[in-house]
């Protein structure tokens, strides 16, 4: 893998940032990363570490936005999940469930759903009928539709500044692709403050998407 970002039309990010994204961090930073990721898939998960380190090492200068991307046929509790997260952001809660999600990820069933809620103090009542009749699906489907729009190849996908990230998945492999499109953002002692931390794994791989990701919700019969 290179450290590019993509050139090709469906390597751009087909639906800009907006109002009903979920972002962490500041409105004014210079860079947005986009990830549309699967809160079942290993190396989603990985990348939670990297996507803090970044946040901490650029905290005024970077904001991030996830986006939905619930490969069903590997994983069969992501788009539950998703829908999960949702109904948490319904409450204003999106990340602490997101986080939550990632955490526990071998635990996503509804019961365990139901809990992470229960955790996070939200009303569980809306949260549970939200859940069962599908509230939020249309929305992570919104998700999914633009990520193929978007040219998304498998998860994690990442976008920096509505170009697709090729390169190896790793804190100092983005500030170096952050550098190269904002010379002056990135400070020149950044390079050597990394070097001293201790830097979550690098991530190399994805979970591929198969040949016809579902566009509709499973519904519980």
């Amino acid at each position: 893998m290179t450290t590019e970002v993509g050139q090709d039309a469906t390597a751009r990010l087909a639906v800009r940032v907006g109002d009903r994204d979920h972002v962490r961090g500041p409105a004014t930073a210079l860079v947005t990363l986009v990830e549309y990721g699967d809160y079942e898939c290993p190396y989603c998960r990985a990348a939670v570490a990297i996507v803090d380190e970044l946040q901490r090492v650029l905290p005024d200068e970077l904001r991030f936005v996830f986006r939905h991307f619930p490969l069903e046929n590997l994983h069969p509790h992501a788009r539950h999940a998703a829908e999960a997260a949702e109904a948490a952001g319904a409450q204003g809660r999106f990340f602490e469930m997101h986080a939550a999600l990632f955490e526990h990820q071998t635990a996503l069933k509804d019961a365990d759903l139901r809990r992470y809620a229960t955790d996070l103090g939200l009303d569980t009542a809306r949260f549970g009928a939200e859940l069962d009749v599908h509230t939020h699906a249309s929305r992570v489907r919104d998700d999914v539709r633009g990520g193929l729009r978007s040219g998304v190849r498998g998860t994690p996908t990442f976008y920096l500044d509505d170009a697709r990230y090729d390169g190896a998945i790793g804190v100092s492999q983005l500030v170096a692709a952050i550098r190269e499109l904002h010379p002056d953002t990135v400070d020149e002692g950044l390079e050597a403050t990394l070097q001293r931390r201790t830097i979550p794994r690098v991530v190399h791989e994805q979970s591929p998407p198969s040949t016809d990701v579902r566009l509709r919700p499973r519904v519980c019969a």
